[in-house]
């Protein structure tokens, strides 16, 4: 099970994580020791990390793919997605984020270029951008580098 690695990366003690789904501490460490766990603990256990029982019985693999992807893309591609998000392992909700507000500020800003030239231009600009970001996000999903 993945519970160790869920675990960490929302930044959980054993403490936390047991007060959180009424588990004791001793049950949490048996089973990230590799013990089995009954139904009754994976759906506490999933609850209280918001994730699906089927997600917190994969294998520890499954979890560090994207981090091996990410190791293994190429440099080029590593400094366009860090110069963009400002970040060294960019999550895809940032791009969605960017995307989204791109596209509402370039679209108002058009509109407010039927009034004043210059704000058509930043409204293409800001489109533009929303277009570009996409990109990045399509090749972030291609080869899935997302950091969860």
């Amino acid at each position: 099970m993945i519970l160790k690695q869920l675990r960490l990366s929302r930044s959980l003690s054993q403490e936390q994580l047991a007060h959180m789904s009424g588990l004791n501490v001793r049950t949490i460490q048996r089973i990230e020791a590799g013990a089995n766990a009954s139904l009754e603990s994976k759906k506490c256990l999933a609850s209280a990390l918001d994730v699906s029982i089927q997600t917190l019985e994969l294998e520890e693999s499954t979890m560090t793919n994207s981090l091996q992807n990410w190791r293994a893309l190429p440099i080029v591609l590593k400094i366009w997605f860090v110069f963009n998000f400002l970040q060294v392992r960019p999550k895809r909700t940032t791009a969605n984020r960017v995307v989204y507000l791109s596209h509402v500020a370039g679209f108002l800003f058009c509109g407010l270029g039927l009034v004043n030239e210059a704000a058509l231009v930043g409204g293409l600009m800001l489109l533009v951008t929303a277009y570009l970001f996409s990109f990045l996000k399509w090749q972030g999903d291609k080869y899935d580098i997302w950091r969860n």
